[in-house]
């Protein structure tokens, strides 16, 4: 299901416009992404929680030339832990 599929559905349960719900998604998308941005976690209690994790720098291989060994940075990025309700849901 994508985002137009998904906000497709929204509308014809939630009894809004097509643009009501594709701005509903939105909104939660953005707000999670600014949460996420800012350090902070979001929980929603079984379905799921997400969080942001560092990835520590390393040592990677050129692979243009296999034979040269580079320097990667740690970055931040987004991580998705499942609650149990949506585990036991898909069991």
């Amino acid at each position: 299901m994508n985002k137009a599929e998904l906000s497709q559905v929204l509308a014809e349960k939630l009894n809004v416009s097509k643009r009501e719900a594709e701005d509903m998604i939105n909104t939660f998308v953005g707000l999670v992404t600014e949460t996420l941005k800012n350090g902070g976690e979001v929980v929603l209690t079984g379905f799921g929680a997400f969080s942001v994790k560092t990835r520590a720098a390393r040592t990677g291989v050129n692979p243009q030339n296999p034979t040269q060994k580079i320097q990667i940075p740690a970055v931040k990025v987004p991580k998705f832990k499942a609650g149990k309700a949506l585990k036991d849901a898909l069991k």
